[in-house]
C-alpha cells in the first residue's frame, strides 16, 4: 500500500432512480477520499444524497430501481491493491463486505434479525470470513461485546435484540460492524434515534475504536454538533451535490457556502436566546443579504419582564402527586402480581401562555407522564386539575368534550396519520366528531386556512400522508391539533426526528402560533439544548421522578443535579464542540 493513494477514493459518481416520472437524480457527479486513519464527515439534509452514496460503497443499492450513471469507487485493499468496487461481482463483493468494509445502520432494530440471538448474529460474520470457528467466534464476540462496553456480554449474547435497549442494540451493531477488524468503517447514521447521553457514549465509543484499531471511518449524519465531534474532513451535500468540504472545524466556525452557513446558525444555540432560529432559506436567498436582526437575541430584562406577566396569574394546569403504573406480571388467574412505576408522586403547575419543557432520557417517564395528563393512560394515583376540573378522575363523556381544549402533536407524524386516507379527511375527522362548525365546507376552508397557516399549500388537502417530507407532515399533525381550537398543546418529541433544518422551521412554526393563537405548551424532548430555547422553565426526569425544575436559562447554566449535569455535557454544538 502506497502512502499517497487514499483507502477510499469516490471519483464523479453519479447515481439515478429509476420512477414513474422518468430518472431522477439522486447523486451527481461527487468527488471524495478518505486517508487511512482519518475520518471523514458526510452532512446534509434527508434526500441530499449522503445515504444513497454509502450503499453505493457497499453495493447495496436496490437493483431494480438504482442506476449508477458514471464514475469509480476505489478501494486500497491490502492485498489486492487498488480494486474499483462498482466492477466486482456478487462473489468479491462478499469478501468485501464485513470483512473489509464495516457498517453500522441508523437504526438497528431492522439491520438486527429479530428471530436470532444477538450474539451468533455477530459470530456468523467470523465463521463466514473463515476468521474463527465456532467455539473461538463465541470467544472473540464475547470480548468484542466487552470492547463496545456492554453489561454483562454472556446475557446479551443470549438475547433476542427486541430485549435490549437502543443504545444496547446500537453496540451489538458496532461489535458487528468491527468484528473482522476492517479497515474500513461506515456509520451512517449511527446516532440519530438516540438520546443526546447515550449518543455521546457512542460517540466516544466509536471514536476509541477508531484510534484502537487504526481504522477509517465515513460518518454520515444530519447532526452538525456530532460531524465536528468525530470528524477530522467534513463534506457538505445538498441535493446529490457536494457544495463545501475541507477541514471540519473551519466549515463549522468558518463555513462559506450559503448552505451550510444556514445549516450551522439553525441549531438553537446555548450562548444566546434568538428571537427567531434562522433556517436556510435565509441564507440561501441570493437577491437578499442576510440581515444582523436575524440574530437578534431576547434581553434578560425582556424576559423577565414577559415571565411577571405569565406568573401573575393563576396555573391552568395543576398536577399534584400523580403516579402511573405499568402491570409487569399477573398470577395464573389473571390478577396483577408486579408493577412497574413509570411516574413516581410528579407535582407541578403550568400557566396561561407558557412553554414548559420536560426533558429526560428514554425510559425517564416524560412521555408516559405527557399522555396520563391527557387521560390517555389512567393514573394510579394524584391529581390532574385542568381550569379546576380534574381530568383524572372525569368521566369518559365529560372528558370527552374537553378533548378538544388539550390537544398532543406525537413523535412520529407518519404513525399518527392513517396512510389510506387524505391530510383533508384526517384533520376533518376530529372537527366533525367534536362539532367543530356546521359543515363540512366551512370545515375545508378552516382546514385549508390551517394548511396555508403552517406553511403548506391549499392543494396539499387532497393528497396523502406518504407523498409529504417528515418535516410536511408534522405541519399537518400540527394543523390537525389547531383545527380543534386548543388552548394547551403537549408537543411529545415533537421534532426530534427531523433534519436541523426542518426542525428550526418547525421551532419557528410553535412560537408563532403560540403567540398568534394564546397556546400553552408542554415540550417534551431528551434534547436540552432544543428544550432550553423553547422553554421558560424546564423539568427534568429521571426514573419516573423530577429531579430538579426551574426557569430554563437558570437551570441550564447553573444546574444543581449531577444527572441535569450530564445532560447538559452531552449537548454538542457544532460552534464550540471539540473533536474527540
Amino acid at each position: 500500500m502506497t502512502t499517497t493513494m487514499p483507502l477510499l477514493q469516490i471519483n464523479k459518481l453519479s447515481i439515478a432512480f429509476e420512477t414513474d416520472e422518468g430518472m431522477v437524480p439522486a447523486v451527481e457527479d461527487i468527488t471524495l477520499s478518505l486517508q487511512t486513519g482519518q475520518s471523514l464527515g458526510l452532512v446534509g439534509e434527508s434526500g441530499s444524497g449522503k445515504s444513497v452514496t454509502s450503499l453505493a460503497i457497499m453495493r447495496l443499492l436496490p437493483k431494480k430501481t438504482a442506476r449508477i450513471l458514471s464514475g469509480e469507487i476505489l478501494f486500497n485493499h491490502p492485498k489486492q491493491g487498488v480494486i474499483d468496487l462498482l466492477k466486482l461481482d456478487e462473489t468479491q463483493l462478499q469478501r468485501i463486505r464485513g470483512n473489509q468494509i464495516g457498517m453500522i445502520f441508523q437504526e438497528p432494530m431492522t439491520s438486527l434479525n429479530p428471530v436470532k440471538r444477538c450474539g451468533w448474529q455477530v459470530a456468523e460474520s467470523l465463521i463466514w470470513h473463515g476468521i474463527a470457528k465456532e467455539k473461538a467466534a463465541h470467544s472473540r464476540v464475547l470480548h468484542l461485546f466487552e470492547e463496545v462496553k456492554l453489561p454483562d456480554p454472556q446475557t446479551v449474547f443470549n438475547k433476542y435484540p427486541h430485549e435490549l435497549s437502543g443504545g444496547q442494540r446500537q453496540r451489538v451493531m458496532i461489535a458487528m460492524a468491527i468484528a473482522c477488524n476492517p479497515p474500513l468503517l461506515i456509520a451512517d447514521e449511527p446516532t440519530t434515534a438516540l438520546d443526546v447521553t447515550v449518543q455521546k457514549s457512542i460517540l466516544d465509543l466509536l471514536a476509541d475504536i477508531q484510534q484502537k484499531h487504526q481504522m477509517s471511518m465515513l460518518f454520515i449524519s444530519h447532526d452538525l454538533g456530532v460531524i465536528h465531534r468525530v470528524a477530522h474532513q467534513a463534506a457538505v451535500m445538498r441535493r446529490g451535490h457536494i457544495v463545501e468540504k475541507g477541514n471540519t472545524t473551519s466549515i463549522f466556525t468558518q463555513p462559506a457556502h450559503p448552505y451550510t452557513q444556514g445549516l450551522v446558525a439553525c441549531r438553537p444555540r446555548t450562548d444566546i436566546r434568538l428571537v427567531r432560529l434562522p433556517v436556510v432559506a435565509d441564507f440561501e436567498n441570493a437577491a437578499r443579504p442576510v440581515s444582523e436582526a436575524l440574530f437578534e437575541g431576547e434581553t434578560p430584562s425582556q424576559r423577565e419582564q414577559r415571565h411577571r406577566k405569565i406568573y401573575a396569574q393563576p396555573p391552568v394546569l395543576e398536577v399534584k402527586d400523580l403516579e402511573v403504573n405499568f402491570i409487569t406480571s399477573r398470577n395464573l388467574l389473571g390478577k396483577p402480581k408486579k408493577w412497574f412505576s413509570a411516574v413516581q408522586k410528579v407535582s407541578f403547575e403550568v400557566y396561561k401562555g407558557e412553554t414548559l419543557g420536560l426533558v429526560g432520557e428514554s425510559g425517564c417517564g416524560k412521555t408516559t407522564l405527557g399522555r396520563a395528563l391527557l387521560r390517555l393512560l389512567k393514573p394510579a394515583a394524584g391529581q390532574v386539575v385542568y381550569k379546576n376540573t380534574d381530568l383524572a378522575t372525569l368521566s369518559e363523556s365529560k372528558l370527552r368534550r374537553l378533548r378538544p381544549m388539550i390537544q398532543i402533536i406525537f413523535q412520529d407524524p407518519y404513525s399518527s396519520l392513517t396512510p389510506g386516507i387524505q391530510v383533508g379527511s384526517a384533520i376533518m375527522e376530529p372537527m366533525k366528531v367534536h362539532n367543530i362548525l356546521d359543515n363540512d365546507t366551512q370545515r375545508k376552508n378552516k382546514i385549508i386556512e390551517l394548511l396555508e397557516r403552517v406553511g403548506l399549500e391549499a392543494a396539499h388537502y387532497k393528497r396523502y400522508p406518504h407523498e409529504f417530507s417528515g418535516g410536511q407532515r408534522q405541519r399537518i399533525c400540527i394543523a390537525r391539533a389547531l383545527a380543534l381550537n386548543p388552548e394547551f398543546i403537549i408537543c411529545d418529541e415533537s421534532v426530534s426526528a427531523l433534519d436541523v433544518s426542518v426542525q428550526a422551521q418547525v421551532l419557528n412554526l410553535l412560537n408563532e402560533l403560540k403567540e398568534e393563537f394564546g397556546l400553552t405548551y408542554i415540550f417534551i424532548s431528551h434534547d436540552l439544548s432544543v428544550v432550553k430555547y423553547m422553554s421558560d422553565r424546564i423539568m427534568v426526569m429521571e426514573k419516573g421522578v423530577v429531579v430538579e425544575s426551574g426557569e430554563a436559562d437558570k437551570l441550564y447554566f447553573s444546574p444543581q443535579q449531577p444527572y441535569t449535569r450530564r445532560l447538559i455535557e452531552a449537548v454538542l454544538d457544532p460552534a464550540g464542540s471539540q473533536k474527540i
